[in-house]
């Protein structure tokens, strides 16, 4: 496939209740972000925006209160808006966030009929998050099924973890059957990772723990830029605290919310997604800034909670790397909150990791003092580029990541 200057990729990252997309073209070597939006409450009050790379808002609607636009309006809105809002850029291909690719796909794919079917296998692996990732490139392939589409996978950056860090301690035939530690947040880890050799060759070469902090929270060890254990396992739930997420839970607990509460597996599921990590704890909110601005004492131990379980997977990862040369925080509250990377650099002094307050409260990049052993960084990820570089390598033409 031969793609001009003139060609643009569109990447779509579907949930269950909002369509974000992007739209970048292709300038040379390079991929520049024309658009991006997105429409939420899609089955409750929609409400569309789009906004320029520069951030201006170019185009909004909302819908009545109560519409039920659902997935198939959704984008069938989004694809009429690019097709007429692209500044005269062709369409050459679209690129999807797919939660899961099991054990089968470890590297972005073109997706047909076969592909997508195998796909919708691994449901039962991310029942929250496959089903709406997948929505849009069943509807694209039967309205459109001469455009090239492109799964790309959280799962797959964590392909490269040794055996034993992918291994629950169950019968060998459950971990072949694929009841193994899959991690996730791989697209962002991947672009993480793809940005360091410019920035700090050092946390590129060695041993760096990323954390991917926002609604879904999870870390990872990299050795070299390449993932070697992650605080996910078998689902997106595991590990740390979330949003409305549990974390790493106790099996027992399960069989008790079964067998004494009567509780059965759609209850529990509700439970740990949904009920539960900032929002459970706190009984005020998922949200980390209210959590932070609240003199509510349940909205402390959210926090407090949510710190001390970050120190503790600090502690392990490090353990997996058999040391530590530097962390990055990342993520909607990675980047933004500057009182939870204190806590949890000043949690890390054990480590080695010395605090620079001024550069903290700047934002970075770097936030360490000159005296600290361990480099500290805060990087912007970009999920949505490394989706677009991975579908246009897909369809034929790679582009380089930056260094």
């Amino acid at each position: 496939m031969t793609v001009t200057s003139q060609d643009a990729i569109a990447v779509i990252n579907a949930g269950s209740s909002s369509i974000k997309f992007s739209l970048f073209a292709q300038q040379g070597s390079e991929l520049a972000l024309v658009l991006r939006g997105q429409v939420e409450g899609i089955h409750t009050a929609p409400r569309f925006v789009a906004k320029s790379a520069a951030g201006e808002t170019v185009a909004s609607r909302a819908w009545a209160e109560g519409t039920q636009l659902g997935h198939d309006g959704a984008l069938e809105h989004i694809v009429g808006f690019v097709r007429d809002g692209a500044q005269g850029l062709a369409l050459k291909g679209v690129g999807h966030r797919v939660v899961h690719g099991g054990m089968r796909y470890a590297q972005p794919v073109r997706v047909d009929a076969k592909v997508l079917d195998d796909l919708e296998q691994f449901i039962a692996l991310a029942p929250l998050h496959q089903p709406h990732n997948l929505a849009p490139i069943r509807l694209l392939h039967e309205r459109r099924p001469d455009l090239p589409q492109v799964a790309c996978f959280d799962t797959a950056f964590h392909r490269t973890q040794p055996e034993l860090a992918q291994m629950f301690a169950l019968p060998k035939a459950l971990h072949d059957e694929g009841v193994r530690r899959y991690g996730f947040h791989g697209l962002s880890y991947e672009y993480i990772a793809s940005v360091l050799p410019g920035l700090a060759p050092a946390a590129a070469q060695g041993r760096t723990v990323v954390l991917h902090l926002g609604n879904g929270a999870s870390m990872c060890a990299l050795a070299g830029g390449r993932s070697v254990a992650s605080t996910m396992g078998f689902t997106a739930v595991d590990g740390l605290p979330m949003g409305t997420r549990c974390g790493a839970l106790d099996p027992g607990v399960i069989l008790y919310l079964m067998d004494q509460r009567g509780m059965d597996a759609r209850a529990i599921e509700r439970l740990i997604y949904s009920e539960s990590g900032l929002l459970g704890v706190s009984g005020v909110s998922s949200d980390m800034r209210t959590l932070l601005a609240s003199g509510e004492p349940r909205a402390a131990l959210a926090v407090d909670l949510y710190v001390y379980r970050i120190a503790r997977e600090l502690g392990s990862l490090a353990a997996a790397l058999g040391g530590l040369d530097a962390i990055v925080f990342t993520g909607g509250i990675g980047e933004n909150s500057a009182a939870i990377r204190e806590r949890v650099c000043r949690d890390a002094g054990w480590l080695g990791v010395a605090l620079d307050a001024q550069a903290n409260a700047g934002g970075g990049p770097s936030i360490v003092s000159a005296a600290s052993k361990v480099a500290a960084w805060v990087l912007p990820t970009n999920e949505e580029l490394m989706i677009a570089r991975h579908t246009l390598q897909v369809l034929g033409t790679a582009q380089p990541a930056p260094h």
